[in-house]
């Protein structure tokens, strides 16, 4: 008993387990975007849930956590998502103690961008932007039109003012990027331990 005692009162508890399984939920420090960020970019983040285990806080909320950028891909300009992959390496606790951790990440706050967990690749995807590239082309077309119907006053310039706002149109689309990932500060996303982490 008295052992115990002291090792209470010198802030020594026994090593406990983050289980396979466990989820947390981490806060941005930083922000990261496939517009700028680079392979091994350092990310910075602090968690947003405790992980509790047995009534013990075995990593208390706003720990500080660490990672790096392991795959950066620009949104293209005809085809192909953007994706951003990001590597967990450590967590520190509120004492100091750093763990090393591999999580993987489980859901991402889309924040209406679209963007959500690749599962295949451990990363971040860009939704696809094929509704708003329509709606761009067919806003460029009857703007055309309308301006092809008033300059010659037939119908037969609104059809010209269209197809030339038409081809306008797909040429703009063609020629801008898709939507980039983004995680700005503040914004969350969820990982998930698939092997146990001692923490002594």
């Amino acid at each position: 008993m008295r052992y115990w005692t002291i090792l209470f009162l010198a802030g020594a508890l026994p090593a406990a387990e983050i289980p396979q399984g466990a989820h947390v939920l981490l806060r941005m420090v930083n922000s990261v975007s496939t517009r700028t960020a680079r392979e091994g970019d350092r990310v910075y983040m602090r968690t947003a849930s405790p992980i509790i285990v047995d009534g013990r806080f075995l990593v208390p909320v706003e720990s500080y956590a660490e990672g790096v950028v392991s795959r950066s891909v620009r949104s293209g300009r005809v085809k192909g998502r953007a994706e951003l992959g990001i590597r967990i390496e450590s967590l520190t606790l509120p004492n100091g103690k750093v763990i090393r951790v591999a999580p993987r990440l489980s859901s991402v706050d889309s924040e209406e961008t679209g963007q959500k967990v690749d599962g295949k690749e451990n990363g971040i995807q860009q939704g696809g932007t094929k509704g708003a590239d329509v709606e761009r082309t067919a806003t460029i077309a009857g703007t055309g039109a309308a301006i092809g119907g008033l300059a010659d006053r037939s119908f037969s310039g609104a059809g010209i003012g269209a197809g030339i706002g038409g081809a306008v149109g797909l040429a703009t689309t063609l020629l801008t990027r898709g939507k980039e990932v983004e995680l700005r500060h503040g914004s969350t996303f969820d990982v998930v331990f698939d092997r146990p982490v001692t923490v002594e």
